[in-house]
């Protein structure tokens, strides 16, 4: 079943009788449109495509499958006239709409709901199209690495790295960036969502980097960590293996109907044996796909169960302010009997000079 018809027949139990999706990646999702505007109204018998004349010309070339409504007006006025004229009574719209978009769908002559993840959960399970475009956007992101590992060495700074590795998957034939890439070392590394600075690599620094590659609109996230040569390392090089082994005790834990917090526990539970729980703040995963975060939730708050076809990450980190941090991120695919690590790169403990 394709993903309009799995959205038409879910409506009635949403309490709809159609759907306004405005969310862009949403759009993409549901149409293959790749311009930056465009909204999509699926009733139980019928799908339009609406955007506005500049995408006009775009929109007859890539959308297939639906009644094209070019809007004129810049608002909602003219799509929610088509819904009534389909006979939509009750009208769901995404409940992460803006404020302004909601009151313009206001005292239109039709009842609207908000509905919440209706779209962002068929997205959970990936189809062999997208399970390919992920693969080829990890081995995209791993190649360009590759490139640039030698130059984490002393004396380089950190911008340098990130320049250089958005350059190379750039060459690896990346049409985007899905994040700006972090390349944190020192005490910089303790810091999760560090950004890249003037700072030069030192000896004994930890060095965190952070980065994902792109293919066909998809994207991949992974991380490793590094270790320079220099004095007094050996605490670092126990942070290293706490994580390590957290990172690889969540992967064996995965399997199709678990919980996604009991993910996240066993990446926790390793780390705070070690005594480190005071500085692991953040969740063990999400999920990635046509956004570099999106569902599921890997987390202490997780309450899903995972399921085949799901893609996330696994990137437990210890971070102690000071000294540094460690964060290693792989990627997985959930199948009916545990799961398969997308992500290639060794990350074993490396120490570089």
């Amino acid at each position: 079943m394709n993903r309009i018809s799995l959205i038409a027949d879910s409506l009635e139990s949403k309490g709809i009788d159609g759907i306004l999706v405005s969310h862009i990646t949403n759009v993409r999702y549901i149409s293959g449109f790749r311009g930056s505007y465009g909204r999509v109204l699926i009733a139980k018998e019928n799908r339009v495509f609406c955007t506005d004349p500049r995408y006009e010309e775009q929109a007859k070339q890539e959308i297939k499958g639906f009644d094209l409504l070019i809007e004129h007006e810049g608002s909602p006025k003219e799509v929610i006239e088509r819904a009534k004229s389909l006979g939509i009574k009750t009208l769901g719209f995404e409940s992460t709409a803006s404020y302004q978009f909601y009151r313009s769908l206001l005292r239109k002559g039709i009842k609207i709901k908000a509905v919440s993840n209706f779209i962002e959960d068929l997205r959970k399970i990936k189809d062999a199209h997208e399970l390919g475009m992920i693969r080829k956007a990890v081995a995209r992101a791993e190649n360009a690495f590759l490139k640039v590992k030698a130059a984490i060495r002393p004396g380089k700074t950190e911008k340098q790295i990130a320049s250089l590795l958005e350059e190379n998957l750039k060459k690896e034939g990346c049409n985007s960036i899905p994040f700006d890439i972090i390349v944190a070392s020192g005490r910089n590394s303790a810091l999760p969502h560090a950004k890249p600075t003037e700072k030069k690599i030192k000896p004994g620094d930890l060095v965190v980097i952070d980065w994902g590659g792109e293919a066909g609109g998809y994207f991949s996230d992974m991380t490793r960590s590094f270790l320079i040569n220099g004095k007094g390392i050996s605490r670092k090089k126990e942070m290293y293996e706490v994580v390590l082994q957290a990172n690889m005790q969540a992967i064996q834990s995965v399997a199709a109907g678990l919980s996604s917090m009991m993910v996240d526990k066993a990446a926790r539970d390793c780390i705070k044996k070690a005594g480190y729980a005071d500085f692991f703040g953040h969740g063990t995963g999400h999920g990635v796909g046509l956004d570099v975060h999106e569902l599921p939730r890997i987390s202490r708050l997780g309450r899903e169960s995972v399921k085949p076809g799901m893609v996330f990450t696994i990137e437990p980190g210890v971070y102690i302010p000071g000294t540094g941090g460690v964060r290693i991120e792989d990627m997985v695919l959930v199948e009916k009997s545990g799961c398969k690590v997308l992500t290639a790169l060794p990350k074993g403990l490396e120490i570089l000079h």
